[in-house]
């Protein structure tokens, strides 16, 4: 248990409710939760996304591992490989390694994603961050291509705490009842 919820540290099986673990909040690209502890989970990532409309997941970018993100509740928008795309509720997409993809939160709503991608991606994490006017749009753009997280971040982070792990929020996951 840390400050901030449940936090699984070892090896083996385990059940943890999203509700009761550990968050991170990035502030204009909102809040998402890992299930993970200091180890990372060395085949498979997992996080399950809150995004206020407007708010991206992240930076426009390619890795080379696939991802898969299903759309839980509300309305995105999908840029991927310079096309536009709209997602609503139960929507899934999929992104084969080197597909350059972002996510955003749209409508009146928070989205609520759930983003699963496979590890192993080699030294640095094989991610390049690359410019799209279209992303840009949205404030999920970097201004040139790197692939430095740290660069790519730095201007959406300036503003934001060293540790930005946080609580669960009431509201952020639908009730179930």
């Amino acid at each position: 248990m840390s400050k901030n919820g449940l936090v699984v540290d070892g090896e083996g099986w385990f059940v943890v409710n999203a509700r009761d673990s550990r968050w991170r909040s990035e502030g204009p690209l909102g809040s998402y939760c890992t299930f993970e502890g200091k180890r990372r989970f060395p085949q498979l990532g997992i996080n399950v996304n809150v995004l206020e409309p407007g708010q991206a997941m992240g930076m426009y970018h390619r890795e080379r591992a696939q991802e898969g993100f299903l759309v839980l509740a509300g309305e995105c928008v999908l840029i991927v490989e310079g096309q536009e795309r709209r997602l609503e509720s139960w929507d899934f997409v999929h992104c084969p390694g080197g597909t350059e993809h972002i996510i955003v939160a749209t409508g009146d709503r928070a989205a609520i994603v759930v983003a699963v991608g496979a590890r192993g991606r080699g030294v640095g994490g094989g991610v390049v961050y690359t410019v799209s006017e279209l992303a840009a749009r949205h404030g999920a753009s970097v201004e040139r291509e790197t692939t430095s997280a740290a660069e790519a971040y730095e201007k959406v982070r300036e503003d934001l705490p060293r540790s930005r792990w946080v609580e669960y929020r009431e509201g952020w996951l639908p009730d179930d009842n």
